[in-house]
């Protein structure tokens, strides 16, 4: 069983963040949630990564044992505190890998901060344009005329208060089905692991904050129905592969296009036969097996490059 340890180092904006290091070799990964989780979530991977990476996992501010003194206003606030941690431990030249709402993270760490990364792995990832959200219709399903607009009606928003709801009540049983119905569709952690994702998740201390960080990210150069584009993705210039699941009912097939499209020829691209939104669970050979061609690849290209 691969060593892992937990640790925290305190910011110089006032946060405190933890973090979980594992031993390797020289090669940097660092692996970056998604939003509902924290680096708990990444233990698998951790323990079955080769171990010629030196891999680290965060919990972003919020979440897990990190702490939440002031609140998120946008996904940046999250890639600034990871700039804030890189060079606080001091590490540089890393593999970047952001699953889900980290992969909307991670794009944002690439686009301000060139130079640190020397890879991006996209796991199931918001958009580029950001993953919209939509009130509910009487119907129960997502009303896709009525898009949330402020985090004042996202504090108000129905489905985001029942999450909140069972985070608050500790309703292993209520998350449990909500994980079973969009999230583990076919494959399911072992009782022992997913009870202790569930208490986990119940650590989240910033989900409003964070589903309307999503609902206003945009790095495209076109409006997503809600901001402008930024247009920063032209400043994401490193190796990039951008994987999503065929089952996946959490990221559409549409969002990960978005991505593709905005990306062009300066990404790669894996469709996970099989897998929904956590690869991690459906079929973690598959998913190492993809990552770690990825990061040879980046290696031997840099190699090359250096001759």
């Amino acid at each position: 069983m691969a060593n892992i340890v937990l640790k925290k180092v305190a910011l110089s904006n006032g946060e405190e963040i933890a973090y979980r290091e594992r031993e390797g070799g020289e090669d940097i990964i660092v692996l970056v949630h998604g939003n509902m989780t924290s680096s708990v979530h990444w233990d698998l991977v951790m323990e079955n990564l080769s171990e010629r990476y030196k891999v680290y996992a965060i919990d972003m501010r919020g979440f897990g044992e990190s702490s939440y003194n002031q609140k998120v206003t946008a996904i940046k606030d999250f890639s600034d505190d990871l700039k804030l941690w890189v060079d606080k431990i001091g590490i540089k030249d890393f593999t970047l890998v952001g699953w889900s709402t980290g992969g909307c993270v991670s794009m944002q760490f690439c686009a301000d901060y060139p130079g640190y990364c020397k890879a991006l792995f996209l796991q199931s990832s918001g958009s580029t344009r950001g993953y919209p959200y939509y009130r509910l219709g009487v119907d129960g399903k997502p009303d896709f005329k009525n898009r949330i607009q402020s985090l004042e009606d996202m504090y108000q928003d129905t489905k985001r208060l029942a999450v909140q709801g069972a985070y608050d009540t500790k309703n292993y049983e209520l998350l449990r089905q909500t994980w079973n119905m969009v999230i583990y569709t076919d494959n399911q952690p072992d009782e022992e692991r997913y009870q202790k994702y569930l208490e986990d998740m119940t650590t989240q201390r910033n989900l409003a904050e964070v589903y309307q960080a999503l609902n206003i990210f945009n790095i495209s150069t076109v409006h997503n129905g809600l901001t402008e584009g930024e247009d920063r993705v032209k400043d994401i210039n490193i190796p990039t592969m951008i994987t999503w699941g065929e089952n996946d009912l959490v990221v559409t097939k549409n969002m990960t296009e978005e991505i593709r499209e905005d990306f062009g020829d300066k990404a790669e691209y894996k469709e996970l036969k099989g897998c929904g939104h956590s690869p991690l669970i459906d079929d973690l050979e598959q998913l190492l097996t993809v990552m770690e061609d990825f990061f040879a690849n980046v290696n031997l290209t840099k190699e090359e490059f250096n001759r």
